[in-house]
């Protein structure tokens, strides 16, 4: 018997279940955040101009749990980042770490450094590339990675893993009203100067350069961009991932 005359045989649900089966096609891509710090984090997500936003900007992570949702189809660029040591009394909430103007959610709002960031272009280019990184230009509260799953090309795990709070220099060292540090600051943040913020005569790749404090990041943490005209091909291109994983802590 012919295929197709068995086709037409087989009951009517059962052929509109493999007619929508055929033209099921791959799901999107997928962001996954995931804590695996020992304190409850709450990730804050900011789009850049004209970009939709992404769960109403920011949410509360418990320790050891993960949150995924579907990125937009089209291209979107923007930056996530951990808000540390949060409280919310007498309706108001603040971060030690992260702020973003004393809201849960942060609704396209930046942050006050420090922060580690980790940056994204979604589906740009001819092969759907997703372009991802980690930068301590603005200092580090928590160690951050980004992991690509089921892309193609050159698809690395990129951050810094090591913990930058126990070895932070005195100099840069943030601290909460308890005392304890929360924070290490870039050279930036912290003095203030043309040259350690790469503005005026030293905004340039030629006369902005490394320095002592973003030498201490980048010797920690080799796979991030740590000043302003730091390498740009530390944004890593991965074409079609299934799914970027940005995890806080190992």
């Amino acid at each position: 018997m012919a295929l197709s005359t068995t086709f037409l045989l087989l009951p009517l649900s059962l052929v509109l279940l493999l007619t929508t089966l055929s033209q099921a096609t791959t799901p999107g891509l997928i962001l996954t955040l995931v804590n695996h710090c020992p304190f409850t984090v709450w990730p804050a997500i900011q789009q850049n101009g004209g970009h939709v936003e992404l769960q109403n900007g920011g949410f509360a992570l418990n320790t050891n749990t993960h949150r995924s949702f579907a990125a937009p189809s089209t291209h979107w660029s923007g930056r996530v980042w951990a808000r540390t040591w949060c409280t919310h009394t007498n309706n108001k909430f603040t971060c030690a770490t992260g702020d973003c103007g004393g809201k849960l959610e942060c609704r396209g709002a930046g942050t006050v450094p420090p922060v580690t960031l980790a940056q994204f272009s979604l589906h740009h280019g001819h092969a759907d590339f997703s372009s991802y990184g980690v930068s301590l230009v603005d200092g580090f509260n928590v160690p951050l990675t980004i992991t690509p799953h089921e892309g193609k090309g050159q698809c690395p795990v990129v951050g810094c893993k090591a913990d930058l709070i126990a070895t932070c220099p005195a100099k840069l060292q943030v601290r909460a009203h308890t005392g304890h540090v929360v924070g290490c600051k870039s050279g930036c943040a912290a003095f203030g100067t043309d040259e350690l913020c790469c503005r005026g005569h030293y905004n340039s790749a030629q006369t902005c350069r490394a320095s002592s404090y973003s030498q201490f990041f980048k010797h920690a943490c080799p796979a991030t961009t740590t000043y302003a005209h730091d390498s740009p091909s530390l944004m890593r291109e991965c074409s079609a991932p299934r799914e970027l994983k940005i995890i806080f802590c190992h």
